[in-house]
C-alpha cells in the first residue's frame, strides 16, 4: 500500500472521538444546523445535493448563494418528519474535520418527545444549545438545558441562530448570552461548566465554518473551531468499573469478557470483584484489539480474561476489591418522567440500571420548577416533569452516584404493565438503609473443591427442575414420583416441597405478595447451593408470580433452570382438595390464597407443560421423565 494512503488511514484513526447533541426549541435550527455541518464538511455527494434541491422546492427556504435548499431535511428521514417540518425520533450522523471525528446527535424540539431527547443526551460529550434570534431563551430550551446538566454534561455550546433574521444585531445576542448567563446561575452544576457563545445563521452558513463578514463584531471562534478545541472530559472517578457485555467463547480452550471500561483503570494481576455473584479473581489479561496490553484505562473497549474459571455473564459488573462500590437497596435521585401515565407513588415499578432489574418503590420529595427553580411538593410527576425522588428497591445493588460513575449511576424506570420507559434518572445520594441481614462487606468465598468435581463424582448434570402451578395441580405428588424415578435410576436428587420449606426455613414469612416472593427468593437460594453441591433438585411451589419465576431463574442461572408448568383447571384443584383449603379460602377464613383471593399469573415461557386432566400421576411424571433424562446426560 502507498505509503501516503497508509499514512492518511493511521492519522484518521488517531484522531480523538467526540459525541454532540442539538437541543434546543422547537423550529430553533437544530436539524438545519448538522445538515449545514455535514454540507460544508464535503460529505454530501453530488446526487443528494441534487435531490435535496429537489425536494426542497417550495418549502421558501434559501441559503446566502440563493440555492433553494432545506438542509434540515438531511436529518429529518421519517415520512411524518418531512411532511410536519419537525424532528420526532433521535438522528446520528457521523463527519470528520481535520481534527477531530463527530457523532452528532439531532434531538426533536416538541415536549412530546422530551424522551427521545434526553435519549441524546445520556451518551453526548456536549451540548449545542441553539437559541432563536427572533424568540430568545423559551421555556423547552430551559427544559433542555436543564435536563442536559443532569445528564453529566457540562461542555456547552450556546448558538444563537437566524441572526440574518435581526440583520446580524450584536444586541441580540449580548441579550440572550446574559439571560443565559443569568439563568445557569440557579443549576447546582453550573460552576463547572465550559461555555462558548456564538451567532450563527445555520441557513445561510454564517460563522459555521467560516467567519461571517456580516458580524464583523464578533471576533470569536465559528462552530467547527470551537468543536474541533473543546477538551473531551475525561471519567470523573478513578474508580475501577466495567460492565460486561459480551462473554467471547472463540474455542474451547478460551473465555473472555468483552467490554468498555466506564472509570478508572485496570492492569494485569489486579484483583477484582464480581458482581452480583460478589466472587473474587484475578485479571489474567487483557486484550484490546490485536494487542495484549498491560493495562487498560477509562473509554477503552477491551477482553478481560480471569486466571480462575468463575461464572461470569453479559450485564454483570467488574471492580476492583480496593475500590469496589457498596451495595444499597435505598437510593436519592432526580427523575425525568417520560410516560404520559402520570407517576404513582407506591406503585411498584422495574428499576432498571446498566448491570441490574430491580423492584423498586418511588417516593417524591418534591418537583422542579424549571423556570423559577422552585422546589414545589408534589404527589405525583406529569410527562417531561423532573423531580428528586427517593427510590426503595427490593435488594440490595452495587451502584455509585451519577458524579462518581454514569454508568452505574443512572436508571431507568420501567412500568410493570404496559413495559414502557416511563422515566430515567441519576443518582443524586446512595441511602444508609440496608437490608436486615446483609452486609456489603460479605463476599462469596471460592473453595477448592467446586460444582464441576462434584458433578463428575455424581456423573450427572445438576439442574432444578421447577414445578409450578396452582394448589391442587399435582406438583407435590408429580415431584415426590419423580425423585423416587430417579433414585432408581442412581441419580442423585433432593427435592423441596413448599410446605416442608414452611415448617422450617421459612416459617417466619406470611403469604403477602411481599412474603410470597421472599419465600421463592430463599427456595431459589438453597436450590443454587444444592446445584453447587452436583444435585438434581426438584421443587414443587405455586410461585404464583412471573416476576418471581424470573427472579429464580436469574439466581440459578438459566442453563441450570427447567420450568415445569403442571396445568390443572381451577375447578379440577377445587375437587381434589382433601384439605379443604379452598373451601376456606371461599368462605373468606383464608385471605391471600392463589387462585381465590390472590392472583396466579400462567408462566409464558416454560420448558414443558403437563396437563393433568384425565391423566394418572404416573402418566404425568413419565412425560417429565422422558423430556428431562438427556438433559441430566454429561456430555
Amino acid at each position: 500500500m502507498d505509503n501516503s494512503i497508509t499514512q492518511l488511514i493511521e492519522n484518521y484513526t488517531k484522531k480523538d472521538m467526540l459525541r454532540f447533541i442539538t437541543c434546543g426549541s422547537v423550529d430553533d435550527g437544530k436539524s438545519t444546523l448538522i445538515g449545514r455541518l455535514l454540507f460544508e464538511n464535503n460529505l454530501l455527494y453530488d446526487d443528494q445535493i441534487v435531490a435535496l434541491e429537489n425536494v426542497s422546492k417550495g418549502r421558501g427556504v434559501k441559503d446566502n448563494s440563493g440555492k433553494e435548499i432545506d438542509y434540515s431535511l438531511l436529518l429529518d428521514g421519517l415520512q411524518a418528519e418531512i411532511e410536519q417540518g419537525i424532528t420526532i425520533d433521535v438522528a446520528y450522523r457521523y463527519f470528520s474535520t481535520s481534527k477531530r471525528s463527530y457523532i452528532a446527535a439531532d434531538t426533536p424540539g416538541h415536549e412530546q418527545y422530551t424522551r427521545n431527547m434526553a435519549t441524546g443526551a445520556s451518551t453526548a460529550d456536549l451540548a449545542i444549545l441553539l437559541l432563536d434570534a427572533t424568540k430568545g431563551l423559551l421555556k423547552q430550551t430551559k427544559r433542555h438545558l436543564y435536563i442536559t446538566s443532569l445528564m453529566g454534561i457540562n461542555n456547552f455550546i450556546v448558538v444563537v441562530n437566524k441572526m440574518d433574521l435581526v440583520d446580524y444585531q450584536e444586541t441580540y445576542f449580548e441579550k440572550y448570552k446574559n439571560e443565559y448567563l443569568d439563568y445557569i446561575k440557579n443549576i447546582d452544576s453550573h460552576d463547572q461548566f465550559s461555555i462558548t457563545f456564538i451567532p450563527i445563521s445555520a441557513l445561510r452558513g454564517d460563522n459555521v465554518s467560516a467567519c461571517s463578514k456580516k458580524m464583523v463584531w464578533y471576533k470569536g471562534k465559528t462552530l467547527i473551531e470551537a468543536l474541533d478545541s473543546t477538551e473531551i472530559k475525561q471519567s470523573r472517578s478513578n474508580c475501577f468499573r466495567f460492565l460486561v457485555k459480551y462473554v467471547n467463547r472463540s474455542n474451547s480452550n478460551f473465555r473472555g469478557y468483552c467490554g468498555i471500561i466506564a472509570s478508572g483503570s485496570v492492569k494485569v494481576g489486579d484483583k477484582i470483584l464480581l458482581f452480583p455473584s460478589k466472587r473474587i479473581t484475578t485479571v489474567k489479561s487483557i486484550i484490546s484489539y490485536d494487542k495484549y496490553p498491560n493495562d487498560s484505562t477509562a473509554g477503552n473497549c477491551i477482553c478481560l480474561c480471569t486466571e480462575d474459571d468463575v461464572d461470569i455473564s453479559r450485564g454483570d459488573l467488574i471492580t476492583k476489591i480496593s475500590d469496589a462500590p457498596t451495595l444499597h437497596d435505598h437510593i436519592e435521585s432526580n427523575l425525568i418522567w417520560m410516560d404520559e401515565n402520570e407517576l404513582s407513588q407506591n406503585k411498584e415499578y422495574y428499576i432498571k440500571f446498566n448491570h441490574k432489574t430491580v423492584n423498586g418503590i418511588i417516593k417524591i420529595n418534591y418537583k422542579n420548577d424549571i423556570d423559577e427553580f422552585l422546589k414545589e411538593k408534589a404527589k405525583t410527576l406529569q410527562i417531561n416533569e423532573i423531580g428528586n425522588c427517593e427510590i426503595a428497591l427490593d435488594e440490595q445493588i452495587a451502584v455509585d452516584p451519577f458524579e462518581l460513575c454514569e454508568e452505574t449511576g443512572s436508571f431507568i424506570v420501567i412500568d410493570k404493565i404496559t413495559n414502557r420507559t416511563s422515566g430515567a434518572g441519576v443518582i443524586s445520594s446512595l441511602g444508609s438503609k440496608r437490608v436486615s441481614g446483609k452486609s456489603s462487606s460479605v463476599f462469596w468465598s471460592d473453595t477448592k473443591v467446586k460444582k464441576e468435581h462434584r458433578t463428575k463424582l455424581k456423573q450427572q448434570k445438576p439442574c432444578v427442575i421447577w414445578l409450578t402451578g396452582l394448589s391442587g395441580s399435582g406438583k407435590s405428588t408429580i415431584g415426590n414420583t419423580l425423585e423416587y424415578k430417579l433414585l432408581t435410576l442412581g441419580y442423585h436428587t433432593y427435592f423441596l416441597d413448599g410446605d416442608n420449606i414452611r415448617h422450617g426455613l421459612n416459617k417466619d414469612i406470611d403469604f403477602s405478595d411481599k412474603g410470597r416472593s421472599e419465600n421463592i427468593r430463599r427456595v431459589a437460594e438453597v436450590s443454587k447451593l444444592m446445584l453447587d453441591a452436583g444435585l438434581i433438585v426438584i421443587t414443587a411451589f405455586i410461585s404464583p408470580f412471573e416476576n418471581d419465576r424470573q427472579m429464580a431463574e436469574e439466581i440459578i442461572g438459566s442453563e441450570n433452570f427447567i420450568q415445569v408448568f403442571i396445568d390443572t383447571p381451577l375447578e379440577e384443584c377445587i375437587k381434589r382438595d382433601t384439605k379443604n383449603l379452598y373451601r376456606k379460602a371461599i368462605s373468606g377464613s383464608i385471605v391471600n390464597f392463589t387462585g381465590i383471593s390472590s392472583l396466579y399469573e400462567i408462566p409464558l415461557s416454560n420448558d414443558l407443560i403437563i396437563k393433568t386432566l384425565g391423566k394418572t400421576p404416573e402418566d404425568c411424571t413419565k412425560q417429565l421423565l422422558d423430556h428431562i433424562l438427556d438433559k441430566l446426560k454429561i456430555e
